[in-house]
């Protein structure tokens, strides 16, 4: 019979919400694993003694830490979602008749926290993940990635300096002065600006892409233009990818399991070398609190920079950092000497150090200048320095640490630090971006930023420590009864005997390459004959036959016969054989 059936919506009575989650769900082994107890003690001073009762610190990692688990994004989805899953309401601590916290509820208190309270529970779950022994410290791979803001481009707008709005009075009061609103200002160098104009004039002379002579197409710069909607935002491009207001992601990720060792949010407008050094003093610190050093870091040309490398190395870290391409190892025509310093140029004329001096970007270069007068009356002036007095070179003030950067990038050893790299830091990347609800930040602002990218780095570490499982090897020891002597050798059977002297029968009358054809004939005859049979039985140890005559022993034999005695032997064991 067909069955049927049916649903009668009733209030369930009995009924246990830990009896319904397995023992081995995600979020209820999490909730095992991850005390947050300490949050109250954290975020007592940010409330008052008096007023209705907040949301529970415990309760609001909580949800963050499902929304990034669950990579969403949105409050209102990430609440929706939770009262749908019950192994969640049992992460949370509701039942299914209470009512979850309001979105703008979550949201006032993401404001509410300070940025040091992420950092300190992402502190206490890197701890959990080294006393697991899942990260080495010794060596970190350092990468970058822009994250997507919270703002679109169509709401950017020109700097401008700020207007002086004319005073205005009242009937009856003295005039007043109001201030007027806070407009940023154009804080470039001014060499930047120049620069910048004059690119976006040869912008506009050229035909250039589809598109670019549109009303609405605008060429936009951090240094001349700005979103109100987030300040913080800044304006960049990846090759491949459209232009964006974007955050920049760094990170540092441990190269034994992959665990992230750093998270922070920078300004995406900055070159990577910039930020190197607050993410080494970080980790450092961060893995001293946990007993451990670091000695290699590992990250691609974008960090490479001359202050970078003589701190790395100052600090006892070996930096596998590559150098960039336009750096020359050396000056084509031109000799350096360590020891007093100079550069000596084809006619042997010294260029020694002059001064340091400081470029327009800030970077610190070294002054090399020749003498006048060497180079007035240098034979190789026209071709070395057509229009200029004398002869200059300006070389990094860290060129010898940019050298030995530029040695270990070509070694061995450096070949498969970039193979470390590419496969640890990469595919943490991948894995933020698409399953941890970075590809783009719900939240404005650079600390709402870094709250977000710490979420998601607990994230990404929680599921690494929860997926770890330590090899776990068996030791038996067993007894064993002493081994029986092994048997007597059996006797060669008959048919082994018969293969073994064939086929020294063979050898015996196969010419060697030590021996000509004519002795191995004389050898065979001098077998053959009746002295040669009783010099065989006299070797062999028995009795001559009747009416012959008695041989010698086998040494004298091999005397008489004027060869060695290993062919006398071979030729015994063929005799036996015969016989």
């Amino acid at each position: 019979m067909q069955g049927k059936k049916q649903f009668t919506d009733q209030v369930v009575t009995h009924f246990r919400l830990s009896e319904r989650v397995p023992s081995h769900n995600l979020y209820r082994r999490l909730d095992e694993l991850l005390d947050l107890d300490f949050l109250y003690e954290e975020t007592h001073a940010l409330y008052s003694h008096t007023g209705q009762p907040s949301l529970d610190p415990v309760v609001f990692f909580k949800l963050l830490l499902v929304g990034c688990l669950e990579n969403i994004t949105s409050d209102r989805r990430l609440l929706a979602h939770c009262a749908l899953r019950l192994d969640i309401l049992l992460f949370l601590g509701y039942e299914l008749d209470q009512e979850l916290p309001w979105h703008s509820t979550v949201s006032r208190t993401r404001q509410l926290y300070p940025a040091a309270l992420f950092e300190h529970l992402f502190d206490r779950v890197f701890g959990l993940c080294v006393a697991q022994g899942i990260v080495k410290g010794d060596t970190q791979a350092v990468d970058s990635a822009p994250i997507k803001a919270n703002a679109s481009l169509d709401s950017v707008r020109e700097k401008q300096a700020p207007a002086q709005l004319p005073p205005f009075s009242v009937v009856g009061r003295e005039p007043a002065t109001v201030a007027p609103p806070p407009a940023p200002v154009r804080s470039a160098p001014a060499h930047q600006l120049r620069y910048e104009a004059t690119r976006q004039a040869k912008r506009q002379r050229e035909p250039g892409a589809l598109g670019a002579h549109h009303t609405q197409a605008r060429l936009l710069s951090n240094k001349t233009h700005y979103s109100p909607t987030d300040p913080d935002a800044r304006i960049s491009v990846k090759p491949g990818k459209a232009r964006a207001l974007n955050y920049l992601c760094s990170l540092a990720v441990d190269t034994a399991y992959g665990v992230i060792s750093h998270m922070q949010a920078d300004l995406a407008d900055t070159r990577d070398s910039r930020y190197l050094p607050t993410i080494v003093q970080q980790v450092q610190q961060r893995l001293a609190r946990n007993e451990l050093q670091l000695q290699d870091l590992v990250a691609d040309t974008g960090y490479s920079n001359g202050f970078n490398y003589a701190l790395l190395e100052n600090s006892g870290v070996t930096p596998w950092i590559p150098v960039f391409g336009a750096y020359k190892p050396a000056v084509e025509g031109f000799t350096y000497h360590e020891t007093t310093d100079e550069y000596r140029c084809r006619a042997d004329k010294p260029l020694p150090f002059r001064k340091y001096r400081l470029s327009a970007d800030g970077n610190w270069l070294k002054h090399y200048r020749a003498f006048y007068q060497d180079c007035q009356h240098c034979p190789f002036k026209t071709s070395c320095v057509p229009s200029a007095d004398h002869k200059q070179l300006n070389r990094s003030a860290f060129d010898a640490a940019y050298h030995r950067a530029w040695h270990r990038q070509r070694s061995r050893q450096g070949q498969h630090m970039r193979r470390v790299r590419q496969r640890t830091v990469e595919p943490v990347f991948g894995h933020l971006l698409h399953q941890y609800g970075l590809r783009r930040i719900n939240v404005r602002g650079q600390a709402g930023a870094q709250k977000s990218m710490l979420l998601a780095a607990i994230g990404y570490n929680l599921k690494k420590l929860l997926r770890y499982r330590p090899a776990q090897t068996m030791r038996l020891a067993i007894t064993l009864p002493r081994p029986p002597a092994p048997p007597p050798p059996a006797p060669a059977l008959r048919w082994q005997s018969r293969r073994k002297w064939r086929n020294a029968k063979r050898q015996l009358f196969t010419p060697t390459p030590n021996q000509s054809s004519a002795t191995a004939t004389s050898v065979q005859e001098t077998l053959r004959s009746p002295r040669g049979e009783a010099l065989l039985r006299a070797s062999k140890g028995t009795q001559p036959a009747a009416g012959a005559r008695s041989a010698a022993p086998s040494g004298s034999t091999a005397h008489m016969l004027g060869h060695s005695t290993a062919q006398t032997s071979r030729w015994n064991k063929q005799a036996e054989f015969n016989l």
